[in-house]
């Protein structure tokens, strides 16, 4: 027997939905509540304020990126190399489906340029989270120089993320996974 979605569950289904094909500043609370066919007082049970909605669909997120690492994980278990290479693999196929809007983290930056802003703290915490694991697999695979390796990667992917969503039609996954591959690569032969 299935379960049934709660109703806090809708409303974060429907914000996602909306916030990433949409961008979140251009959707408000009231299609939300009337998408996900909630009571206004259900709503803000929820969630008390947007920001709130927000964090939670930046937090959904970062937990659908560490899945894609746990994948990695459990496809290549003896090796954080070859985990390393699917992962970057999986990262291109993602930016080559036809929904893809870029990064929901980058977005969100850049809709809420106020440092300060939870919105804002939540995206920059979560993207550098995500990184910070792809490190710690560089580590685990014995690459010379894991940070420099992630920053490298986060500069290619974060670029190539624009492209796959501005130039979808001319994006070609294969070359950003070539690049990280070769990234990679290189510092394995480095080391």
């Amino acid at each position: 027997m299935e379960k049934k979605e709660s109703a806090k569950e809708r409303i974060l289904r429907v914000a996602n939905e909306l916030f990433y094909q949409e961008g979140v500043r251009a959707v408000g609370i009231d299609r939300i509540i009337l998408e996900s066919e909630v009571a206004k007082a259900s709503f803000y049970r929820s969630f008390p304020t947007k920001d709130d909605l927000v964090v939670a669909y930046l937090e959904l997120h970062r937990m659908r990126s560490l899945a894609h690492v746990e994948e990695a994980r459990e496809r290549h278990p003896e090796s954080a190399l070859d985990q390393l290479r699917f992962l970057m693999r999986r990262i291109a196929e993602r930016m080559s489906r036809p929904s893809y809007r870029g990064c929901a983290f980058m977005n969100t930056i850049v809709e809420f340029p106020e440092i300060g802003h939870p919105c804002h703290r939540k995206a920059l915490e979560s993207r550098n989270h995500v990184w910070a694991v792809v490190e710690s697999m560089a580590q685990e695979a014995g690459l010379p120089d894991p940070r420099e390796l992630a920053e490298q990667l986060r500069m290619l992917w974060s670029g190539a993320a624009m492209v796959a969503y501005i130039n979808k039609s001319e994006f070609k996954p294969e070359t950003f996974s070539s690049a990280a591959l070769s990234l990679i690569d290189g510092q394995l032969n480095a080391g």
